[in-house]
This record gives structure tokens, sequence and C-alpha cells, in this order.
């Protein structure tokens, strides 16, 4: 680590900005497809979305709050990864916060991937029939997905100040748009929905008896759910860049996991209210939906133009705070020397971690490429439930770790200091946070696959194996350079 007091992050970002930084990460591609593309990922689950995705909040809000008690006492770049290493151990903050870098840039890449349908959907309202093919194509799709990405990329190197005059004006277009969507939505009923699609198309809807509920497709539709609420973690990578953190880091995240989750449970329900179930579960099966296109069977084209492209906006907008977030992980890292120093470097003018950032969007890249040639972006998205899962679980132990460990810190918290309150509100997430990933790594491993990397779980063990490998490697450097590794893990980085 340098002697200099100061790593050269800039404390720039203020409560609007980490609140859009959050609410950017999370709503995009959680609301507008995973709820309906769900139906092909889990068969079964029927009308029953909108309450596992209700009971998905329950894990969320124990984490979000593992979070703000933790930032409130630990306000550095890399939080996660800051809080497991200090409360926990290094190698445990290492290997999960590194599994979550892993695990978010091919989210990253998955969402840029996704955000194809949408304009194919835009140009489709158009009557641009040839484009709306023209996106169908293998190459073109990587090649916008890749064009997204990197674009991300460009803001972020730029500074704080950029991201968020760009952040926050977005966060304000998705969440009107959003509105536009629940209001459409329950202004009409599956009859409305019927009819035009018969008029449109000349079909009709299948008819279906409702499946009977079962926990055996309801948990592990909550457990793929769950990921619609990961991004609010971006907020307390952003320690190192934020005004009052101690203050402002915990409310941006209750804010962004409460009002997210409320805005969710109005947009559900309001696209289901409009579309029969049978029709997104019949549908799913051969093409990936969005909750615009199914909308657009009812709306006029102008509205539907308009949703769609304010659809695909909020999945342009999910890049960069899920591309800060991930980059501070990896800048929090070196800046231990349990990575390699170079990626620490700081750009002088816009005092952001640039070399972090470039190879986060390299691995946000292989993400697309990932996604094209599996055919399927569940795999991504399985992968990031089980990496979160865990790292959430260590959030929730480092509440219960931290006073024994480095009751110095355990006094700063100011968020729920009692810890008559902690260790509860700690142990119960932990309890419902453990049964979400055994259920979901179940469900792994029972899907039928053609080979064992189209698992999510052994692909999550080889990245923790990878880290591992790191990790020792480069604690042994470190300790032959005559670092005191204990002294150095006993307190925060610079500021």
């Amino acid at each position: 680590m340098s002697d200099a007091p100061r790593t050269g992050l800039a404390r720039e970002m203020g409560l609007l900005g980490l609140t859009a930084t959050g609410v950017c990460s999370m709503v995009g591609a959680a609301i507008n497809i995973i709820p309906f593309m769900i139906q092909r990922s889990v068969p079964g689950i029927g009308p029953h979305v909108l309450y596992a995705f209700m009971f998905a909040a329950v894990p969320a809000l124990f984490a979000g709050l593992a979070y703000a008690i933790l930032a409130s006492a630990m306000p550095r770049a890399g939080g996660s990864y800051v809080y497991a290493s200090r409360s926990l151990n290094p190698y445990l903050g290492f290997i999960a916060s590194f599994s979550q870098w892993f695990a978010l840039c091919i989210a990253m890449g998955v969402v840029s991937y996704v955000l194809i349908p949408f304009l194919r959907d835009v140009a489709i309202a158009s009557g641009w029939d040839g484009m709306a093919t023209q996106l169908e194509s293998g190459t073109l799709r990587v090649v916008l997905a890749l064009s997204a990405v990197w674009s991300a990329v460009a803001l972020n190197l730029r500074g704080v100040k950029l991201y968020q005059r760009v952040l926050v004006p977005l966060m304000f277009l998705t969440l009107a748009i959003g509105g536009i969507v629940i209001v459409a939505g329950f202004s009409y009923n599956h009859a409305d929905f019927a009819a035009a699609l018969l008029a449109r198309e000349g079909r009709i809807v299948a008819e279906a008896a409702p499946p009977p509920f079962s926990l055996r497709t309801f948990i592990p539709a909550a457990a793929i759910l769950f990921s619609s609420f990961i991004g609010f973690d971006s907020i307390a990578q952003a320690g190192g860049e934020a005004k009052n953190p101690s203050r402002t880091l915990p409310l941006a995240i209750g804010i962004a996991v409460i009002g997210v989750g409320v805005f969710y449970m109005l947009f559900t329900a309001a696209v289901n209210h409009a579309i029969p179930w049978q029709y997104v579960a019949e549908q799913s099966r051969t093409r990936d939906l969005t909750a615009p296109g199914l909308l657009g069977y009812l709306l006029p084209n102008t509205w539907t133009v308009l949703i769609v492209a304010g659809a695909a906006i909020a999945l342009i907008k999910d890049l960069p705070p899920m591309l800060l977030g991930v980059s501070r992980l990896m800048f929090a890292w070196a800046e231990d020397g349990i990575f390699p120093r170079a990626v620490a470097a700081v750009h002088p003018r816009w005092h952001t971690p640039h070399v972090a950032i470039l190879c986060s969007g390299v691995m946000a890249s292989i993400g697309i490429l990932g996604c094209h040639l599996a055919g399927d972006f569940f795999l991504g998205i399985d992968i990031l439930v089980t990496a979160m899962l865990v790292n959430f679980i260590l959030m929730c132990a480092s509440v219960l770790a931290l006073p024994g460990r480095n009751p110095a810190l355990a006094r700063a918290v100011t968020v729920v200091p009692q810890r008559a309150l902690q260790v509860p509100l700690a142990l119960a997430g932990i309890v419902v946070l453990g049964g979400f990933l055994v259920v979901h790594t179940i469900r792994d491993f029972t899907l039928p696959v053609e080979a064992w990397y189209f698992r999510s779980t052994p692909v999550w063990l080889a990245v923790m194996a990878m880290a591992t490998v790191i990790y020792l490697r480069e604690m042994a450097e470190l300790r032959r350079s005559g670092v005191d590794v204990s002294a150095r893990f006993a307190t925060l980085p610079p500021e």
C-alpha cells in the first residue's frame, strides 16, 4: 500500500447520485424481462410470479440492512470487500467479492445482450420490419451489445461529476416511463388482450388451467427473482467517493431497496393484470419477452414506441452504476495489496480508477460472448444469484463478527447500533439467505443441461478456486516484502 494518506478518488457523489446508482443498477432487465422470462426458467410458476417476487424481497431487506449497518462504520471504496475483510478475514473478503465482481461483470454482459430485443420491439412498433429482422442477427446483436458496454466504460472513465449528471436524469426518466406502464397495465385486462391478439394476429390465447401452488416451483422462482434486488450494493462500493458517507451511504441503500421494491410490485402487478400468464408462459419458450413488448398489443403505436424505448434506456443506464461498483472492488483489492498494484492506478485528471474500469469492461465483454454462445442469458443470472447470496450471507456474518474482531469500527456504527437488535437481524438474514442458496443450488444440479459448465454452481466454484490462487500468491508476496498483514487488515484503507 502507498504511504500517501489518500487514494486519489474524489468525494464528489451526493445522496441523489448514490441513490441513482442503486436505483439504476436495479431497475432495468430485472423488471422488464426476468418476471416474464421466469416462465421459461421455472416452468409451472404460472400466475404465482407476483407472490414469488414479494417473497424474494425478504432476503433483500435483510441484506440491505446489513450493508447499511456496515457502510455507516466503513465508508470506503469496494464496500463489501472492505466490510468482510475487516470484520471476518481478508481471505473471505477477497474470494467472496471476487466472485461478486465476476458475476456482476457477467451480468453487465447479460444486460447488454438482452438490450437488443428492446430495440427490436421499437422497430416492430415503428413498422420497420426489415430493421427488426436485422436486429435478430447474431453478429449485429453482439456488436451492439459491446457498443453499450464500452459506452458505459467511457462515461465511467470521465469521473463522478459527469457520471451523476448523466445518471440522475436517467433515473427519473426510467421511473416516469415505468409509471406509464403501471397506469397502462391497470387500464386493461385479460379480455382486452385476447381481443387485441385476435385482431392483430388472428390468434387466440390458449386456455390453460393455472398450476397448483407448489413450493417446488415457488421457492426456486423467488431465488431467481431475488436477482432483481441486486444492485443496491453498488452504493456501498462507491463509499470512497461519497460525500458525508456515514450518513448518505446507509440512507441511499434504504431508499433504493424500499423504493425500488414498491415500484417492482406495482409494475409486475400491472403487467400481469393486462397480460394472461398462460400467453407469457407459452411465448417465453420460443422467444425473449419484454414487458413493453407485451403491452404493445394493447397500446397505440406511439405509446408502445415510447415505453419500449424507455425500457431500452432503462437497460442502458444499468451499465454505468454496475461498472462503477465492480471497478471499485478491483481498486480496493489492489489498494490492499492482494491484487496487482497497477489496478489501483487513479487517473490524475478524472480521479477514476481507470485500469480497474477497463479490466471490468473486458470481463463484461466476455459475458456478452458467453451469452451469445450459450444461447440463453439465464446462466449468467444463475451465477449472479449464487455469488450474491454468498456475498450477502457474509455481510450478515460480518455484522455478527465485527465487535469481536474490530471493536473500534463496531463503535463507529450509527445504523441500528444496538447489539441486541443487530444480532437477531443478522442471524435471521443468514437463515433466510442460506435457505435461498440451498434451494437455488439444488435447482441448479437438477436442471437438465448439456455439460457441467452450463451449471452455475460449478462455474462459481471454479471462480472461487481462481480467486484462492490469486489471494495466496499476492498474500505470500506481501509477507515476503515485510508487510505486517495483520496490522493492514485491522484498519480501514486510506480515504
